[in-house]
């Protein structure tokens, strides 16, 4: 990202003597388009002592940024790591930027300016040494938390320069250099988690946690059908129960579109308001209520599943990407390899249930939120209560996992309609079935695919066909394709259709958004490709990687592949030389399989090793990761906790699945919808290759090809395909 001309630091006194310094910037054109403009705001304070204080502006749902972006500030100040305290910033992006948490962005979008700010904050300091000392500030240099020069043997703290650094005019942007990256200290060293002490002594620093004075607890009973109301119910029989507050009947704001809104509003309900959150459980627990189901009880898995099955045999609908001649290619192919993939709705099952606390009084709105992109939510649960933006303060406040349910805000929605009307604070903390039944869940997919190969063995033709979810142009959240997922471009003759069926049920972005699902089909039809071609994987990949590629016909639409052949080419040799893939040895019941993919700028590549018994339960032995996300790993020690987490959780995925019986989740805690247990964990080993391309995120790119690694290994053990997830439904479970 290249900083703006308009981008400068401000520097002010503070009281107690010290400075502050803010950025300004535009690091970041949101999803949607437009840039934000930002203001002045503080993200360095240093005081007296030489404490130095950073302010961590993104929301941490457990990626290690209020850690790691703070370290990007802290380098280039060059102060000492073991003087830096990190504050979370409330939310303010037209001070700290962009604050949200997704998409593997807080690395590439903070990697140079919050390196800027310290840079300048540095020079800073420098100035005001050499004005102390009387001595010309390129004599000085700086070194962990002081100011030296060299020539008089003087020396003094950051603490000690703070003030008289507070009266020196901010340097021009571009008077501030950056420094040579063989001479970090922070950066590219493993440092703890600026949380860590506090989790493992049960501090209480998570959403889960907060206690304001006055404080009610609130849980909502909704329709165990998306989209359903509420016919008749007796409030006043719960009324009267231990601690009950309030019972409030929630009429909703629910679209009846097809296609769920990625932020529906409230759904409809009725909430109980209690003294403790176990006395509003116990008493919601006790409601008898009528429901009137609506359109959504039509559904059922079996029915889309079988809905999806008409569809792939039809004309398909929609025409993502098409050129060449598919349908020639196919007929003078030597040998024609066709398949079905599906995969099931996934639920995000974050170990912290989705809840806000909030407090309305006098027309203000002061939240206290886990989300993901909690400015989003502010302007929102503004709405909700009828208030001006300016009148929402929102805290961030640490999240027990996201894995980007938080993107979406109904419960901070939920939180201020409840404040508001019960006259108090309020903490909304749903319930663990509530996470499972009224997630926003990963979109099914169904697709057929048909491939030639000609008589060396090599792709001519592809044809893919994706049943998913909408209407025309308009999908549900995650339910899309991309038109350049590889192979697009990367075969002579190509074609990607989708075709849609309505759904009348929430969906949301899973770690990982469509490529984690997309990963699994298109790498495991690879996978089979080239057993049908008797080649290598590694060797087959590499071709198709190597081929000139067929650019989008209108770069409008798209421009160029993002794919950088090369990066992802690195990554897949690498991973096969570190598992010993060319030396693997055949051996029944035991298999290599390997995968590798570009998703959120990050390339990996993947390789598992298993077992697989006569039952068919299948031991993950060993797993190797290899990994491009550009020129340097900022913290190694957090980063490969990330790439553990993302295997770990594609583990997870091949055994989960959601499935809807009249329109019913019928999926309700993790007994049905299962993590991997510590016993079932592999042995797994990451390494890096580092390119000169500006530092990426790692949140979602580890995770993809696991899931169709895991698979081509299993094939390769016993001959048979994972082409339908949950492993269960292609007669595989783990051990």
């Amino acid at each position: 990202m290249k900083i703006s001309r308009r981008c400068f630091l401000q520097m002010t006194a503070v009281a107690g003597g010290g400075f502050m310094l803010g950025l300004y910037d535009r690091p970041w054109a949101r999803a949607q388009g437009a840039a934000p403009q930002l203001t002045p705001d503080t993200f360095i304070r240093i005081a007296p002592d030489g404490m130095v204080t950073i302010m961590a502006r993104g929301p941490e749902i457990g990626q290690g940024v209020r850690t790691m972006l703070p370290m990007l500030i802290a380098e280039e100040l060059d102060a000492d790591w073991n003087k830096v305290h990190v504050e979370q910033a409330d939310l303010d992006e037209a001070k700290y930027g962009p604050q949200f948490a997704g998409g593997s962005m807080s690395t590439p979008i903070g990697w140079e300016p919050l390196r800027r700010v310290g840079a300048a904050g540095r020079l800073m300091l420098l100035a005001a040494a050499a004005e102390q000392w009387r001595v010309p500030v390129g004599e000085c240099s700086t070194d962990a938390g002081k100011v030296i020069h060299a020539g008089s043997g003087k020396s003094a703290g950051y603490g000690e320069l703070a003030d008289r650094a507070a009266k020196i005019a901010p340097p021009k942007m571009s008077d501030v250099k950056l420094k040579d990256p063989k001479t970090y200290r922070i950066i590219g060293k493993s440092q703890r988690g600026v949380d860590n002490h506090a989790i493992v002594t049960g501090k209480p620093i998570f959403g889960i946690d907060i206690e304001l004075p006055g404080m009610l607890h609130a849980v909502i009973q909704k329709c165990p059908v998306y989209g359903g109301k509420v016919k008749s119910a007796d409030l006043e029989a719960v009324k009267t129960m231990p601690g009950v507050r309030h019972v409030l009947a929630i009429d909703g704001t629910l679209s009846t579109a097809v296609v769920v809104p990625n932020e529906p509003g409230m759904e409809p309900g009725i909430a109980v308001i209690a003294d403790t959150w176990w006395q509003a459980q116990q008493a919601r627990k006790a409601l008898k209520v009528e429901w009137d189901f609506g359109p959504g009880k039509a559904q059922s898995s079996d029915g889309l599943a079988k809905k999806a099955a008409e569809l792939l045999k039809a004309k398909p609908e929609n025409t993502m990407r098409s050129y060449g001649d598919v349908d020639n290619g196919l007929k003078s192919s030597a040998k024609i390899v066709e398949a079905t993939y599906s995969y099931p709705f996934l639920a995000h099952g974050t170990l912290e249930p989705m809840g806000t606390a909030a407090s309305f009084k006098d027309g203000k709105l002061e939240m206290w939120t886990t989300s993901q992109t909690p400015g989003e939510g502010h302007a929102l649960a503004a709405k909700a209560v009828g208030i001006a933006p300016g009148a929402v303060t929102v805290h961030l406040i640490r999240a027990g996992g996201g894995f980007g349910r938080r993107l979406m805000n109904d419960y901070m929605v939920e939180a201020a309609w409840l404040s508001m009307h019960a006259g108090v604070p309020i903490k909304l903390l749903w319930s663990r079935e509530d996470d499972f039944t009224h997630d926003a869940y990963r979109a099914a997919g169904y697709h057929g695919l048909k491939a030639g190969l000609d008589a060396d063995g090599k792709v001519v033709a592809w044809r893919q066909h994706l049943i998913t979810f909408g209407e025309g142009d308009d999908y549900p959240a995650g339910a899309e394709i991309d038109k350049l997922e590889f192979p697009s471009g990367r075969v002579p003759a190509y074609a990607l259709y989708t075709s849609q069926m309505p759904l009348r049920l929430r969906t949301g972005w899973l770690r990982a958004p469509s490529v984690n699902a997309i990963c699994f089909v298109c790498q495991s039809f690879i996978d089979e490709l080239a057993a049908a071609a008797g080649r290598d994987p590694v060797d087959f990949q590499l071709e198709l990687l190597s081929a000139t590629p067929v650019l989008l016909d209108k770069p409008e639409q798209g421009g160029d592949a993002p794919l950088n052949a090369d990066r992802l080419k690195g990554v897949l040799e690498m991973v096969a030389e570190k598992s010993g893939w060319r030396d693997r040895k055949k051996s029944p019941g035991r298999g290599m399989g390997i995968s590798a993919y570009f998703c959120h700028m990050g390339y990996f590549a993947e390789v598992a090793d298993v077992s697989v018994d006569a039952q068919n339960r299948v031991t993950i032995n060993h797993v190797w990761a290899a990994g491009d996300v550009g020129s340097h790993i900022i913290n190694p020690r957090a980063a490969e906790n990330m790439c553990y987490g993302g295997i770990i959780e594609g583990l997870s995925h091949m055994q989960q699945e959601i499935t809807l019986v009249e329109g019913q989740v019928q999926q309700t805690n993790y007994h049905r919808h299962p993590m991997l247990r510590m016993q079932q964990t592999p042995k797994i080993e990451i390494y890096w290759r580092l390119t000169d391309n500006p530092p990426t995120g790692l949140g979602e790119p580890t995770l993809p090809p696991l899931l169709p690694a895991v698979g081509n290994a299993i094939f390769a053990a016993t001959g048979k395909r994972v082409r339908i997830l949950p492993l269960a439904k292609s007669g595989f479970s783990f051990a």
